[in-house]
């Protein structure tokens, strides 16, 4: 098992994946996008990782060049919104997930932002959304911090398709269709996603 790149220059070669998190890069077992990495990296793909992209760059999500199948992407372990802010809606004074605990490098709404992000640099390349956010905001839902109800997270954020739960089979069953040269949209028969 290796440490995924973070940087084009450790990985060498265009990348098939590119994989984005709202967390500092932490490869353990409790974070889904090491996961998920690591099982798409043992079947075969090139995978870099941009862990907390810095969103006031408008060119973040261009660290690695365009991938040759798409974006992978969560907002992190924890809702961006929870980790943001407070119950009573203050922001909150540091980010238990990102290195040394300092404040204020994800976005809230980070899937949508992400989503969006990278739409702006490559419209045409696969966004895959996933990770808790994506699971909790598939649906139409009520959203505690605008108190409105709001439409499904794909929606908002431009993603092609969204993985809910548990990603691992989905995930690999996604990258595979498209290497394959399925197009994005033609992907409907995955179990646990959600597309448009």
């Amino acid at each position: 098992m290796s440490f995924f790149p973070v940087r084009p220059e450790e990985l060498g070669c265009e990348p098939d994946i590119v994989l984005v998190t709202g967390d500092a890069y932490v490869d353990h077992p409790s974070f889904g996008i090491s996961v998920i990495g690591h099982i798409l990296e043992n079947a075969g793909y090139k995978i870099g990782i941009i862990p907390r992209p810095d969103m006031k760059d408008v060119h973040c999500m261009e660290l690695f060049g365009r991938p040759k199948i798409g974006f992978f992407i969560n907002s992190g372990n924890m809702d961006s919104m929870v980790n943001n802010y407070t119950v009573a809606k203050k922001k909150r004074k540091e980010d238990l997930y990102a290195p040394n605990g300092v404040y204020g490098g994800r976005p809230d709404y980070a899937l949508v932002a992400y989503s969006r992000r990278i739409k702006e640099s490559y419209p045409d390349v696969p966004v895959i959304a996933g990770g808790l956010e994506a699971s909790l905001r598939r649906l139409g839902h009520y959203d505690y911090w605008s108190d409105s109800v709001k439409r499904s997270v794909l929606l908002d954020s431009g993603a092609d398709i969204l993985c809910w739960g548990m990603g691992e089979r989905s995930d690999l069953e996604i990258a595979d269709a498209l290497k394959e040269g399925t197009p994005i949209s033609e992907i409907t028969w995955v179990r646990g996603t959600v597309w448009k």
